[in-house]
C-alpha cells in the first residue's frame, strides 16, 4: 500500500470520516457485548468423564486442573505425541498468555494449555520460549479427541472428521480450540468451546494489526510468513 492509491484529505475531513467510522465501532460493540451474554447464557453439559493429565506437579484429574477457581479456561495446543515441536501458530496465540494468568485468577479463572505430547516435550518447549503459563499433557487420554481438537488414523485416512460442529476434511492430526468448563463442588460442566476463526479475539497481535493501514497483509496464505518468536532472526 502507498499513499498512490489511498485518498489524502484535510484534517476537518479526516475527522469526519471517522466520526462516521466510530459509530460503526460503537454499534459493534454494543453488538459484541449482546454475544458475549448470549455465550455465557448458553446451556452446560455435564463432564462425567473422568480424564488424567499430566502436569509438573504429577498426575491430574480434570478437576484438579481448576486449582481451586470455579472456572477453567483450556487453550488446546497443537502439539501431537511424535512433533518435535509445537504449532508455531498457537506459539503465536500462546504468547500472549503469561502476563495475563494473574490477571485471570483474580477474577476466579485458571487459564492453562494442554497438548497431546509428552509432558517433557512440552516442558521443554516453554522453556525455549520462555512461558510460565501451566502447561498439562493429556497424553494417553481421549480428551483432545472428545474434544474435537485431535483426530484418529482412521479419520484422517478418510479425510473426514467433525471440526468447529461440522463434518470436514482433515488433514492434520491436531487443529486448535478453546474449551470452559465451570466447577460446582464435584461437579464439572463443559460451558463453551470454539475452534478455528473462532480464536481469532484471543490473539492481541492480530487485533493491533487490525489497526494498521496494511492489516494483517497475509494474502491468500494466512499466517504463512508466522515463525516461532526465537526465529525471526534465523
Amino acid at each position: 500500500m502507498s499513499t498512490d492509491n489511498h485518498q489524502i484529505v484535510s484534517r476537518a475531513e479526516w475527522i469526519e470520516a471517522r466520526k462516521q467510522l466510530l459509530a460503526r465501532e460503537k454499534q459493534f460493540t454494543r453488538e459484541r457485548d449482546q454475544l458475549s451474554a448470549a455465550r455465557r447464557a448458553l446451556p452446560w453439559v455435564q463432564v462425567t468423564e473422568r480424564y488424567e493429565f499430566e502436569r509438573p506437579r504429577g498426575k491430574a484429574t480434570l478437576a484438579d486442573l481448576f486449582d481451586g477457581k470455579r472456572q477453567l479456561i483450556i487453550y488446546h495446543f497443537m502439539f501431537a505425541p511424535d512433533w518435535q515441536a509445537g504449532c508455531k501458530s498457537c506459539s503465536f496465540w500462546a504468547d500472549n498468555f503469561n502476563g495475563i494468568v494473574e490477571h485471570l485468577a483474580h477474577r476466579d479463572v485458571r487459564l492453562i494449555a494442554v497438548s497431546r505430547a509428552p509432558l517433557a516435550k512440552l516442558t521443554a518447549f516453554a522453556r525455549r520460549l520462555g512461558w510460565t503459563f501451566e502447561w498439562a499433557s493429556s497424553h494417553g487420554s481421549s480428551f483432545n479427541h472428545d474434544f474435537a481438537v485431535s483426530f484418529t488414523p482412521d479419520e484422517l485416512a478418510r479425510g473426514m472428521a467433525t471440526y468447529n460442529y461440522e463434518t470436514r476434511d482433515v488433514r492434520s492430526p491436531e487443529l486448535p480450540g478453546i474449551s470452559v468448563f465451570y466447577r460446582d463442588g464435584d461437579a464439572i460442566f463443559h460451558t463453551y468451546s470454539c475452534y478455528a476463526r473462532g480464536l481469532d479475539m484471543m490473539n492481541t497481535a492480530y487485533h493491533y494489526l487490525d489497526l494498521v493501514p496494511r492489516g494483517r497483509d497475509e494474502g491468500e496464505r494466512p499466517m504463512s510468513w508466522l515463525k516461532l518468536r526465537d526465529e525471526y532472526g534465523a
